[in-house]
């Protein structure tokens, strides 16, 4: 008897959830690769972020949204109209939640899920509810209250529970996702893995590098823009000249640190990453400028947001 073959599919998977719910971690955990950035903090995804994950039978894109939080300004509001457009434009939505956090604190749940709910409750779109970070308990019982409140949420969804750290479950999380994808041709070539340009990634990794190196409120007060970028085939290296924006004078001194060494480690890190990005040796030069309200200033946030996010 004649084997069937298998019917390609392709199609748009939004990744959407409230901040911090481990939404960039997954996505890296699935292609197998960073095309992300990921801190321990909230909202450090800024921009619409496309990772393409291509196998024989299909081809998932997936489009990392930021996370929904209740943060106030101009910047949030980009950010939050960046995840609504995500879900508009995708074939199926994947909302990730952080199940450690509502297992503690169910009274969370519908508060933070409200946005979503609303966005979702008369679309035709499928979803799939990732309850995330099932490594950090070991109880498994724990997740039956969750699992039924999201039920009771979303009736239609399928609840998938995963670890993004540990990768239990992502194997079958692609499985589910394809089926539910349209048939079609895959829109990519099969060995590109983002969309994103080089010199966004670069920009991303610094970001990543201040996000790990500062605290409390500076992150949110930071943004880095490439102003150059210059193949050095004399020296066979890549020139990257970036500019770190702060909102407030005390922030560079903080970035810069005593006698330089906190701009040099920043520095540092990010440019070995770059390099193992590029395949390549780098040089990379970092100035900090102060740039009071750049957050709530819409020209500055499109000049950014258009030459970081080409979809």
């Amino acid at each position: 008897m004649e084997n069937k073959k298998t019917e390609h599919r392709c199609g748009w998977v939004a990744i959407a959830g409230p901040a911090n719910a481990g939404k960039s971690t997954l996505l890296n955990a699935m292609l197998g690769q960073k095309v992300a950035i990921v801190t321990p903090k909230p909202q450090t995804t800024r921009n619409q972020i496309v990772g393409i994950l291509t196998d024989n039978d299909a081809q998932i894109i997936f489009m990392d949204t930021p996370g929904i939080s209740q943060l106030r300004g101009k910047l949030n509001r980009t950010m939050v109209q960046a995840a609504w457009q995500s879900l508009g434009q995708a074939d199926l939505v994947m909302l990730v939640l952080d199940a450690n956090l509502y297992i503690r604190h169910p009274e969370y749940l519908e508060r933070d899920l409200a946005a979503f709910a609303d966005a979702l409750k008369d679309s035709k779109k499928p979803v799939v509810v990732v309850p995330n970070k099932v490594d950090l308990f070991g109880d498994k019982s724990k997740m039956l209250p969750l699992l039924t409140k999201i039920g009771e949420l979303w009736p239609n969804a399928e609840i998938f529970p995963v670890s993004a750290v540990t990768r239990d479950g992502l194997d079958e999380l692609k499985v589910l996702l394809t089926a539910k994808l349209p048939a079609g041709p895959a829109l990519y070539p099969e060995d590109q893995v983002s969309t994103a340009p080089m010199r966004f990634m670069a920009a991303e990794i610094i970001r990543e590098k201040l996000y790990l190196h500062l605290h409390q409120e500076v992150p949110y007060g930071v943004a880095v823009d490439v102003e150059s970028w210059e193949e050095n085939e004399e020296r066979g290296q890549t020139v990257i000249h970036a500019v770190i924006y702060v909102a407030k004078p005390m922030y560079k001194a903080m970035i810069i640190g005593k006698n330089g060494s906190g701009i040099k480690e920043i520095g540092t890190e990010a440019r070995m990453e770059i390099q193992e990005l590029l395949g390549g040796r780098v040089h990379l030069e970092l100035w900090v400028k102060v740039r009071e309200n750049w957050m709530d200033d819409p020209a500055f946030l499109r000049e950014l947001g258009q030459s970081a996010q080409p979809v």
